[in-house]
């Protein structure tokens, strides 16, 4: 039974960059996958600019600005290529460098004794994410876990944010979603959800303000906080 009286009954959370830190194991992984190819490795910031849309839009992106930067070198080095590499390599790598941002855990833990369905809705594919979850000692939070390719469509599109407010028995009206970027702001406000955010994680390096969230959070713990005394 969910407790009473409190306005919102589900939340949301993105994976990276809002609960975990996998910028270092992404890049990581990414960077393996450029030189199996004669590519130059890049930096943690130059990779982690394009997390949010799941590790096949990540490289790609990242290819095109080495194309951009060297035109004519990717000429020989088909993408599909280089995306085998970095599926491999990213099985490899996934989990090893992951860290929860801190208070993540105890912030759960409060919204669990709450009450509140928790779900993780993510864009990394899910055989990573669970895995990520489970090094990282979350997984037991959270009643649902969305990756990209678990459903036809990704975030930002309305249906994945619905799918998870149907599957756990809530309200649109009674939903939060937190993220760090903009694809997690739009995901909410296509699907009509309250748009949450952190300042810390990834977007690009965009300051999260630009995305005109609906509130954002210090830490995951201050949305506990709020979410619980509402």
């Amino acid at each position: 039974m969910k407790r009473a009286g409190l306005r919102y009954r589900t939340v949301c959370f993105d994976l990276d960059g809002t609960l975990v830190d996998t910028a270092a194991e992404i890049a990581e992984a990414t960077n393996r996958s450029l030189e199996d190819h004669g590519l130059a490795r890049r930096s943690v910031a130059q990779i982690s600019a394009h997390i949010g849309l799941g590790t096949r839009e990540l490289l790609r992106s990242v290819l095109a600005q080495i194309a951009t930067e060297q035109p004519g070198r990717l000429a020989s080095i088909g993408f599909d290529r280089v995306m085998m590499s970095l599926e491999r390599h990213y099985g490899e790598t996934a989990g090893t460098l992951a860290a929860a941002y801190a208070g993540t855990g105890e912030a759960l833990e409060q919204l669990r004794r709450a009450r509140i369905s928790l779900a993780c809705v993510t864009n990394k594919e899910l055989r990573y994410a669970r895995r990520v979850l489970s090094v990282t000692r979350l997984a037991d939070f959270f009643g649902l876990v969305i990756g990209g390719d678990s459903l036809p469509q990704k975030k930002p599109h309305a249906s994945v944010l619905r799918h998870v407010v149907e599957k756990l028995q809530g309200q649109i009206r009674e939903t939060g979603h937190v993220g760090d970027s903009r694809i997690d702001v739009m995901a909410a406000r296509n699907a009509g959800v309250a748009a949450w955010a952190v300042p810390y994680g990834y977007n690009g390096g965009v300051p999260i303000v630009s995305a005109n969230p609906d509130r954002i959070f210090p830490t995951v713990l201050d949305l506990a906080a709020y979410v619980t005394r509402q």
